[in-house]
């Protein structure tokens, strides 16, 4: 069967309207017009703020992969990040890892062999992990279809958490949070992000609960140092 390449249609009048009303090029203004981005959201779109930012916590399971993560960095666990080989995964394997080390936790990455592995989770990988002794497995950008390998994985004692971007089938992976926005039960506005669009979001909302937490701390002990007549030291500068 032969293929042939459709060119999408674009309408040029909005284009031109776009270009002059908000002195943009073509180039932005006909992708402007072709994703659809309404006249009310393109000054956001072009210059994205951290108040505009979607609550990461929307996502499923966000809640818990957090929790998780935590759990393992307060138990000095070992962590291995299990990512892609394309541009997508390195990017989400190269921030999450930044993030993590930022803060202390052990953490490791592996990316399968293109040639010789191919895309996504695979068991001699995966046994590989649980002898070198990793007690969690973060996936990003692959892990939403590898049923059997997370399987695989549980009966090493390893635990998973899968964040993903891919189209979800018709059973998810028995990991301890399976982050997607492309699962059925999602209520995050953006289900088309990419994997690194979601490893952001999982950054977004760790950062969130390491915040909260710091504060609920810094507030008892300046509750108790008053108490005690003690000289309160701001604890802000903790990462």
């Amino acid at each position: 069967m032969t293929k042939k390449w459709q060119i999408y249609e674009s309408n040029n009048e909005k284009i031109e309207e776009i270009s002059k009303k908000y002195n943009l090029n073509k180039l932005l203004a006909t992708i402007l017009v072709n994703r659809n981005i309404e006249e009310n959201q393109i000054e956001t779109y072009l210059n994205p703020n951290r108040k505009n930012f979607h609550d990461p916590f929307l996502m499923p399971d966000m809640e818990i992969a957090v929790n998780r993560i935590l759990k393992a960095m307060g138990n000095k666990e070992k962590i291995i990040i299990y990512g892609d080989y394309d541009v997508d995964g390195i990017t989400s394997i190269t921030v999450l890892k930044s993030f993590l080390k930022d803060r202390g936790i052990d953490v490791d990455q592996y990316i399968p062999n293109r040639l010789e592995e191919g895309y996504g989770l695979n068991n001699p990988a995966v046994k590989k992990i649980a002898e070198q002794g990793y007690d969690l497995m973060i996936t990003v950008d692959c892990g939403i279809s590898g049923i059997e390998e997370i399987k695989y994985a549980n009966s090493l004692g390893i635990e998973t958490i899968v964040t993903d971007h891919h189209e979800v089938g018709e059973e998810l992976p028995d990991a301890i949070a399976v982050v997607d926005a492309k699962r059925k039960d999602n209520i995050y506005p953006c289900r088309d992000l990419a994997g690194v669009g979601v490893v952001f979001k999982l950054i977004q909302a760790l950062r969130n609960k390491i915040r909260t937490r710091r504060k609920r701390i810094s507030k008892i002990l300046r509750h108790s140092m008053c108490r005690n007549n003690i000289r309160y030291r701001s604890i802000s500068r903790w990462k």
